[in-house]
């Protein structure tokens, strides 16, 4: 945007970098906005103009691109007024730059720093151009907002307004799923995909970090399958029990989130039917999710490659079209309100829309960003700079939510200790 003082409600153009699955969604529901005129969908897929082609809308065109042509995407971002970035990992950072160069909002459902990575020196690095980044997004009143799909993203506006809620907060759990639905999870992974494989199997193998009766406690990205590492979940709207393993860092939300001085225990998980994480130990103690190449017939293989590959051409290892997937978020805050223990929770859970096909990943880490944007639009974010979705309150993205279908539930309840 050109700086956030005038919001015009009409005649704005969009910049869609990505048309993945989660693209897809994101420009469904452009296309369908009143607040948009125009969407520029940049990708370099070579069957971009026959998608396009295909919405018969107006509103969009297809430019195909790669995006790594920084000159070439640095005269398109001129043109528009937002931004939404939903490429895959490594790009994030070098689009907001270019964003910020531009004078133009971005939402991106990535991180702006790999959460992989663990060489200190490249995280202090990233962090100090982070925050020069940050200073000349402020200078510019243009909002950078990265993180804002499903998990992270709603989990984190979730977990803000739960512990808003409480007086004290001492634990905090944060959980996130996308699996089948129960009866659909018919293969040995108890599982489909809804996304980029490999990009799923490098999370399996991300270091973790949670806090628990006080100790800080570091989990190697090979031990997050570990049985001492997973809990299980029974909830009632799910028709088996879910494996919940560490999802990254859950201590660098702490003070996003205000908790960190009375905080005792806090999590971030990921949960899957139950067998799906015996499976995966094996697979990554025997180093199958690797990416240093081994040689075979006289060629080198990176195994995680290998596995997604294999894995991504079985049909059984996706949804088939009258089957459905589910997304879950759930937030468990346990603390003091008005003087009594209470453990407040939220949960949103949806499923996939059969009528459009789009399955609930694509629905709510899609609409999610498009949400983001329409939110900046409207002037309805406080703040520039590079924000944090812990920056967005719950009731500007629930109504939103809930106008595709999405909704949220939450409850509190009395406790009589931890």
């Amino acid at each position: 945007m050109r700086g956030l003082e005038v919001y015009d409600m009409s005649g704005n153009r969009i910049m869609l970098l990505g048309l993945g699955m989660q693209g897809k969604a994101t420009l469904y529901d452009l296309v369908k906005s009143d607040l948009v005129s125009d969407i520029l969908v940049v990708d370099r897929s070579s069957d971009l103009e026959d998608y396009i082609q295909s919405l018969n809308s107006d509103k969009v065109q297809a430019i195909r691109l790669d995006v790594q042509d920084s000159e070439k995407l640095s005269d398109l971002m001129g043109e528009v007024d937002l931004v939404i970035e939903l490429l895959p990992p490594g790009f994030s950072f070098q689009i907001a730059k270019l964003a910020v160069q531009n004078n133009v909002s971005l939402v991106s459902t990535m991180y702006l720093q790999d959460p992989q990575d663990t060489n200190l020196e490249k995280i202090k690095a990233r962090e100090k151009a982070l925050a020069e980044l940050d200073k000349k997004a402020k200078e510019k009143g243009i909002v950078i907002l990265p993180q804002f799909g499903l998990d992270p993203g709603l989990d984190l506006v979730l977990a803000k307004q739960a512990v808003r809620e409480l007086d004290e907060v001492d634990e905090l759990y944060c959980y996130g799923a996308g699996l089948p639905e129960y009866d659909d999870a018919d293969n040995p992974l108890k599982y489909k995909f809804t996304w980029s494989v490999e990009g799923l199997l490098k999370t399996y193998k991300r270091p973790a970090r949670i806090l628990k009766n006080g100790e800080v406690v570091d989990i190697p990205g090979d031990e997050i399958f570990s049985e001492e590492n997973v809990h299980t979940l029974d909830l009632e709207k799910f028709e088996g029990l879910l494996e919940c393993y560490p999802n990254g860092d859950a201590l660098k939300y702490a003070e996003r989130l205000d908790v960190k001085e009375d905080l005792e225990s806090m999590g971030r998980y990921t949960c899957r039917w139950e067998g799906h994480t015996d499976f995966w130990e094996i697979m990554v103690k025997c180093r199958f999710l690797d990416e240093e190449p081994v040689e075979v017939g006289g060629k080198k293989v990176s195994p995680i490659r290998f596995v997604a590959n294999h894995l991504q051409a079985q049909d059984n290892f996706w949804l088939k079209d009258d089957e459905r997937d589910m997304a879950m978020i759930r937030v468990e805050a346990h603390g003091i309100k008005d003087g009594k223990r209470v453990r407040r929770v939220y949960q949103l859970i949806d499923r996939r829309d059969l009528q459009t096909g789009f399955t609930a990943m694509q629905r709510t880490v899609g609409f999610t960003a498009s949400i983001g944007a329409h939110l900046i639009l409207e002037g309805k974010i406080k703040g520039d700079g590079i924000l944090s979705p812990t920056d967005i309150h719950l009731s500007e993205v629930s109504k939103e939510l809930k106008d595709r279908d999405i909704d949220i539930d939450s409850h509190i309840e009395n406790r009589t200790s931890h």
